[in-house]
């Protein structure tokens, strides 16, 4: 059955090229996932906020490189782009920003991110998101990024606001955690 309208994107175009790299504001990048970054995500999910706000954890590098692994096939399959969020100096990873849920025929994603504890505070967060949002809205072509969080997650609705997504509502009881069914804010940018 053929479509009315053609793809926003075209199948193909991300998996041709290699995953951009790109700058953030205040001397960060961010750049495509290594296997020797796993000490970092192990890192990462030892700490009790970003377990409060995630379904799974990773407790050896072996877990975090088959997840690095499944973040590098993300791009190539066009289904996610994950991005180490690094200092433009020493490298030192900072946490990491996503898009995922990529849907090419209606340019659409969903940016999910997080923040090592030692760069809380400084804007990590919004600067990453925007730079991420800023390459899948300019160059590349999408139409609308999504960004959801527990509406209990204050954090992450002030990097939303600050990223410049506006808030369209709440989705009822839409996502489990551990300590049960959470409402969450839904944000969008469609610049």
């Amino acid at each position: 059955m053929p479509f009315l309208v053609s793809p926003v994107i075209s199948p193909g175009c991300l998996a041709s090229t290699g995953q951009p790299s790109l700058p953030v504001e205040g001397g960060l990048f961010l750049r495509p996932w290594r296997l020797e970054d796993a000490a970092s995500v192990v890192k990462a999910f030892q700490d009790p906020t970003i377990q409060r706000w995630h379904h799974r954890r990773t407790d050896s590098k072996d877990e975090a490189r088959e997840w690095i692994t499944q973040w590098q096939q993300g791009w190539r399959d066009e289904t996610a782009v994950h991005w180490t969020i690094a200092d433009g100096e020493n490298d030192t990873v900072l946490g990491r920003v996503s898009l995922q849920s990529l849907n090419l025929r209606g340019g659409q994603a969903e940016t999910s991110y997080w923040v090592m504890p030692l760069a809380r505070g400084a804007a990590v967060a919004p600067r990453a998101v925007t730079a991420a949002t800023d390459w899948a809205l300019g160059e590349t072509g999408f139409h609308r990024i999504e960004l959801g969080h527990s509406v209990a997650n204050q954090a992450s609705c002030r990097v939303a606001a600050k990223a410049g997504f506006e808030q369209e509502g709440i989705r009822r009881r839409a996502l489990l955690h551990v300590d049960g069914w959470h409402d969450m804010h839904l944000h969008a940018c469609t610049r």
